[in-house]
């Protein structure tokens, strides 16, 4: 597509990027350099100074100042009028830009490149050499090399946007990092089978960091273009034009899985953390299967060679970078921490907003190395929260997070507790908005598609969350409560086996033994007997350090499980024999239940008796407690009748009395009746006693 391209881009000749100026008065030869100082290779002797660092150029006015609006006005403008001497330390490109202006300026064969335009054009616009002081100045002759031969190459691109790097504020005003930017970017998103150009390639199973080994590939019409081709080449730039260079790319409409897969590329290289402890090899498990995932299909195989190598290595606790060509010197760049947080906070600003963009891995080993650099807070929780998102496709090792601050734990328990808050937040979100943008007719299919994904992710966080839980119980500066709330996160629908929990459980009391009983009550009630396998049974029912009751609900457990089993056993038997009555399901039950016992391994036998054995004693201590209590209970009965028969008795006694007052009183009456007797007639004085002791008796 651009036949540039078929050069080398360290010093080849563009045709017209040789530049050659006729100048009246005074002809040069060229430049000679003695030591640090620069001389004119001419018999006129040098009438001007140009101070430039450490470097001096012995000169003459009048080619400079007919060129350079610059120097021209710094000369007439001064009040001394034998100015022989100007300070330029300020001057972009330094020493090696202001030789190439100068030789322009006498008229010298000046050869632009792409190693030497980005300096030369700053520099040129620094000096003000423009079209008012002569046609066809510097300023044109760097900015028609810049568009029209630049721009159009893919590794003039990288090699000018790379020397930019020491040309800011220039370069950035001069929009040449804006321009080469979004000409890689086109170049990047452009169809790979059109790409005929070289590119750095690499090695697919490379398990080195070291990339001096690679050769230039041109690619041809027999070998594919690889759709990661470009990795290579833009991980050379500096953060900030790594930065230019991917927003262009997402303009441009990159899928985000390509641009995920660059991101952990660059960060890989720059990043000493990201590298996998002990093996000292980068992220390329993961960038290798969204390379895989993204070229399914196309058979693409990745083509290596070398142009632009970059090794890696670590000094002084710092990492040192080397990137370079053969052709060209190389530049050593040291990541300082402060550099190193720059790029975290760079890369994490980047990252696809996707749930997928990068892997979850990455994503673990950019937050411990954002907390151990002190990255900020604010990038640091959406770091959290992205985590958060793909919780499910986290590994036990990349968990493993060493507690950074004043913390007396040795892991970062509570950042897997913000972690997981932020999984389960999320899966709500999503259950909670998905449904809304269905039609009614989809919704319900919609809804158990989304509860079947939702109980996966919730299983493989519940089996990470135990296997987590099993490492950091070792620790014994852990408290009981960060374990129990932990543990607790998930709900119990996570989790269909406690086999992990218990495992975890049972690490946490053997690095604890001096916990209380009620705290080991504490602890196992996170637990659910009902939930665990035979074997975890079978471990718990012998385990001494677990409480007493803890243990008999296990085997109670199992009892009912184990009458479950062959219960469901003998009733399939039953029903494919066609037995109808009720006494045909539970005749087989004896010879299927020692057909089962037959069949199960020794161990399980002798292990089984044992807790039958501890199973019929619980049963003996319990059956005598009943007989205690129903004679208690019969006491309880005696003792209330006899009450009763007591109450019975006091309240005759109290009537008897009552009867005796009365007797008492009638008695009275009667001597009464006798004294007032002559008063009243006859029939009264008769009749009433009569009715009074008819009435009482």
């Amino acid at each position: 597509m651009w036949d540039s391209e078929n050069d080398s881009a360290g010093g080849r000749d563009y045709g017209s990027g040789a530049l050659i100026t006729a100048k009246q008065g005074l002809q040069a030869d060229g430049f000679e350099q003695r030591g640090q100082s620069w001389f004119v290779a001419t018999d006129i002797p040098s009438d001007l100074l140009v101070q430039i660092g450490d470097t001096s150029f012995h000169l003459h006015k009048y080619p400079l100042i007919s060129r350079s609006g610059r120097l021209n006005r710094i000369v007439y403008d001064s009040h001394d009028g034998d100015l022989n001497k100007i300070v330029l330390d300020d001057l972009p490109g330094g020493p090696e830009a202001f030789e190439l202006a100068a030789k322009f300026c006498y008229g010298v064969a000046v050869d632009l490149t792409a190693s030497n335009i980005s300096g030369l054009r700053c520099a040129a616009e620094y000096l003000e050499m423009t079209e008012d002081l002569e046609e066809g100045n510097l300023i044109f002759k760097t900015e028609a090399f810049l568009s029209y031969v630049v721009l159009s190459s893919w590794r003039d691109s990288i090699i000018v946007l790379k020397n930019c790097e020491k040309l800011s504020p220039w370069a950035e005003n001069l929009q040449i990092v804006r321009r080469c930017s979004e000409s890689i970017a086109w170049k990047a998103c452009a169809n790979p089978k059109g790409i005929r150009w070289a590119y750095t390639g690499k090695h697919p199973k490379s398990s080195s960091p070291k990339w001096n080994e690679m050769k230039d590939s041109s690619p041809s019409r027999n070998n594919q273009v690889p759709p990661d081709w470009w990795f290579e080449d833009v991980s050379i730039l500096r953060i900030d034009h790594f930065v230019r260079v991917i927003t262009a790319i997402k303009v441009k409409g990159m899928r985000f899985e390509m641009i995920g897969a660059s991101i952990m590329h660059y960060g890989s290289k720059w990043l000493p953390g990201l590298v996998k402890d002990g093996v000292g090899t980068p992220l390329m498990d993961e960038i290798g299967g969204i390379r895989e995932s993204i070229s399914s299909g196309s058979g693409n195989s990745i083509t290596s060679g070398s142009g632009n190598s970059i090794t890696s290595s670590w000094k002084g606790g710092m990492q040192m970078i080397v990137a370079g060509s053969k052709d060209d010197q190389q530049a050593v760049q040291i990541v300082q921490a402060k550099d190193q947080r720059m790029i975290i906070e760079s890369l994490i600003s980047i990252i696809p907003p996707q749930k997928d963009g990068v892997s979850c891995s990455f994503l673990l080993r950019l937050l411990r190395m954002a907390n151990v650099l002190k990255v900020s807070p604010a990038l640091v929780t959406e770091l959290e929260k992205r985590v958060g998102m793909q919780f499910e496709q986290a590994g036990l090792a990349d968990l493993l997070i060493p507690s950074y601050n004043k913390s007396e734990t040795m892991y970062d328990v509570d950042l897997v507790q913000r972690l997981l808050e932020h999984f389960l937040m999320q899966e709500q979100t999503e259950f909670s908005s998905s449904p809304s943008r269905k039609s009614l007719s989809d919704r319900p299919m919609h809804e158990a598609a989304q509860q079947r994904t939702g109980s996966h992710a919730k299983a493989r966080v519940a089996r990470l969350v135990d296997s987590y839980l099993t490492e950091v119980a070792r620790d014994r500066n852990l408290s009981l409560t960060k374990f129990q709330v932990l543990a607790e996160a998930l709900p119990e629908s996570a989790r269909t086996c406690d086999d992990g929990l218990y495992r975890a459980i049972d690490s946490y009391l053997k690095a604890h033994p001096t916990l209380s009983e009620h705290e080991r009550k504490r602890l196992c009630r996170v637990m659910d007997c009902q939930k665990l396998s035979i074997e975890a049974c079978m471990h718990a029912a012998q385990n001494e350090r677990l409480p007493l009751r803890v243990v008999v609900q296990v085997l109670f457990s199992e009892q009912v499980k184990i009458s479950n089993a062959i219960a469901n056993s003998t009733l399939k038997e039953a029903a494919s024999a066609g037995a109808a009555t009720v006494e045909s399901y539970y005749q087989p039950m004896v010879s299927s239940r020692k057909t089962l016992l037959e069949g199960t391994p020794q161990s399980f036998q002798e292990g089984w008796a044992a807790a039958k054995k501890d199973i019929n004693t619980l049963k003996f201590e319990l059956d005598s407690v009943k007989a205690k209590y129903q004679t208690l209970q019969n006491d309880m009965e005696n003792l209330q009748r006899q009450f009763e028969k007591m109450t019975k008795q006091k309240q005759t006694s109290a009537w008897s009395s009552g009867w005796k007052k009365l007797s008492k009183l009638t008695k009275m009456s009667g001597f009464e009746t006798q004294d007032v007797g002559p008063q009243l007639p006859a029939d009264q004085n008769k009749k009433a006693p009569r009715r009074w002791r008819n009435s009482i008796s």
